[in-house]
């Protein structure tokens, strides 16, 4: 797939105030400062798309992308240790579950994991949770370009090794590099087929 076009269509934090189009969406979650906003950025070809900030937690809202006219990427705040209020995170938990669980059009969810760490126990219940509520979900490993091919192998291994006590198989894998844009013809020929499934 190659992108043409990747607009801006709203925020908000209520699921039902998302677009009403009935067309595939794909959402992108993760740690904060896993380094989401460059990973969109590098799969739609456009630096300022979405916000890039070295304060984790910048993403607030729900964000709504229409790529090519014709699916939406869908930015979510990250979980984890951003510096805000415990009611503020609070707030984001809830309205990020109700949009996971509630929106028909969610085709999957690229949960972004920082490849140069151990796996993290908050990724790991996140995505055991996504399991639960049978989302389909894909694992996707950031800045590669950071570690040795060496040191990322035996990182996906432990990954591979935690989420097997809990998986018979593993969800799709991705390794990507935003500086190098490695991996975003996997992900956008991913999308493709099951845009073309839908």
């Amino acid at each position: 797939m190659k992108v043409n076009t990747a607009e801006f269509v709203i925020s908000n934090t209520d699921y039902k105030l998302c677009p009403k189009d009935d067309i595939p969406e794909f959402a992108f979650i993760g740690r904060s400062n896993v380094g989401k906003s460059s990973l969109i950025n590098m799969l739609v070809g456009n630096k300022g798309l979405a916000k890039i900030s070295g304060r984790p937690g910048k993403t607030q809202l729900i964000n709504h992308f229409i790529i090519n006219k014709q699916w939406f990427l869908v930015d979510l705040p990250g979980y984890g240790y951003a510096k805000a209020s415990k009611v503020q995170r609070d707030k984001w938990e809830r309205f990020i579950v109700e949009y996971l669980t509630n929106r028909k059009q969610l085709n999957n969810i690229f949960v972004l994991l920082d490849s140069r760490l151990d796996p993290q126990k908050i990724d790991l219940e996140f995505m055991n949770w996504c399991g639960e509520k049978q989302l389909p979900f894909s694992m996707v490993f950031t800045k590669i370009d950071k570690l040795s091919s060496s040191a990322l192998a035996k990182n996906l291994a432990k990954y591979k090794k935690e989420m097997l006590k809990y998986w018979e198989e593993l969800p799709p894998v991705f390794t990507t590099s935003s500086e190098s844009a490695f991996g975003k013809e996997k992900i956008l020929n991913y999308i493709d087929v099951i845009i073309k499934d839908c």
